[in-house]
């Protein structure tokens, strides 16, 4: 079968590989479940994988499948499968466990191991292919009637985890109730973070470089958030107009501008790293300003990578909540399909445009 690969630490190599299929019995005592892969998304992760500012082929293989965002239908089931058969709509989640305590307990996605393990992008194979056996601890179930919805269920993890993990962090406050949160950057992540605030009544501002109109900003906008645009109003200028914000998740992929929020933050407020940057920047800052602050104003700086299946259930039922909240808007995300694996170049050259807002591939009919 056909898969969509590159050759890590080798720029610009993307290319088709021929795979075996997978079998049910790849994975030990009855637990596979075989997925015939419909839809996979891609994003920057892939964009800089490519670029080879990081990522591993899995031990034994010169070459790494791509693709951390599926979305497929269930082919056959082993016999200790009882929460999906086949027909049923799925999708998986990315990272998988080592030998740490948090991996044991089912939360790989906080590993203490610095070799960890995450499909498509890190020493294993990715879901930019035919069809993918799984456990089934990594499968969860998609509602039919959000199968239009398809690859933005990963994703949407990743923000509700951003999310979820602040509030639980916060708790140390006793009574922590953000009333105003900033959310830095307006691709899928920020979109749907504005989201799952919204649902929850906090009053939102999606924050990035483009001035409005534009498709991001008409997005954030149907989701009842305030776009700002940075070339018009900086971060200190919108927080002295508005105040300084009681939570921020950044989602820029832009360290300068992760470091330059730590300025802003309300007292006894939360701020979530979420970027993955793979360059070589570096900037000055106000060490000692930002020190001094952060002590004395009890803020917190969390990083949130990765999500586990928890979240991807949280996210599903969001999902579904705002498909009732905000008909219509969360499709919208879903800007540039790209029909075929054998079409990966156009994939890439998508990617590349800072205009584009989602890409995925179609991979097979449904």
């Amino acid at each position: 079968m056909k898969a969509v690969a590159v050759y890590p630490g080798k720029a610009h190599s993307v290319h088709l590989e021929e795979l075996p299929r997978p079998q049910l019995s790849d994975v030990p005592n009855g637990r596979g479940v075989l997925v015939k892969v419909l839809k996979v998304g891609v994003d920057a992760t892939d964009a800089e994988i490519n670029e080879a500012l990081y990522g591993n082929a899995p031990v034994g293989s010169d070459f790494l499948v791509l693709g951390h965002e599926c979305f497929g239908r269930v082919e056959a089931v082993g016999p200790s499968v009882t929460h999906v058969r086949p027909g049923d709509y799925v999708t998986s989640t990315v990272r998988r466990p080592g030998g740490s305590i948090f991996d044991r307990i089912g939360r790989s996605d906080i590993t203490t191991e610095e070799v960890y393990y995450e499909r498509g992008i890190n020493l294993l194979h990715g879901y930019m292919t035919e069809y993918f056996v799984d456990d089934l601890e990594y499968i969860i179930k998609v509602p039919e009637s959000l199968k239009h919805l398809h690859v933005l269920c990963e994703p949407a993890s990743v923000a509700y985890k951003a999310i979820d993990e602040a509030m639980h962090a916060q708790r140390r406050l006793q009574v922590w109730e953000p009333k105003t949160a900033f959310v830095l950057g307006s691709g899928q992540i920020g979109l749907l973070t504005t989201m799952i605030l919204r649902l929850r009544g906090i009053r939102t501002f999606t924050i990035a470089r483009s001035e409005a109109p534009n498709l991001k900003a008409e997005i954030a906008a149907a989701f009842g958030s305030t776009y700002v645009s940075t070339k018009k109003t900086s971060l200190k200028e919108l927080a002295q107009k508005v105040g300084k914000p009681d939570l921020i998740i950044e989602s820029t992929g832009h360290s300068g501008v992760a470091f330059e929020a730590m300025e802003i933050l309300n007292l006894n407020g939360a701020m979530v790293w979420t970027s993955i940057t793979g360059g070589q920047r570096s900037i000055q800052v106000p060490s000692d300003k930002i020190n001094l602050e952060w002590v004395l104003g009890n803020k917190l700086l969390l990083g949130s990578v990765n999500s586990n299946y928890r979240h991807f259930e949280k996210a599903i039922a969001d999902l579904g909540y705002a498909e009732q909240m905000f008909p219509g808007v969360l499709q919208r995300i879903l800007t540039h399909p790209v029909h075929g694996l054998e079409n990966y170049q156009k994939m890439i050259e998508l990617l590349e445009d800072p205009s584009t807002l989602k890409v995925f591939m179609n991979v097979s009919e449904d």
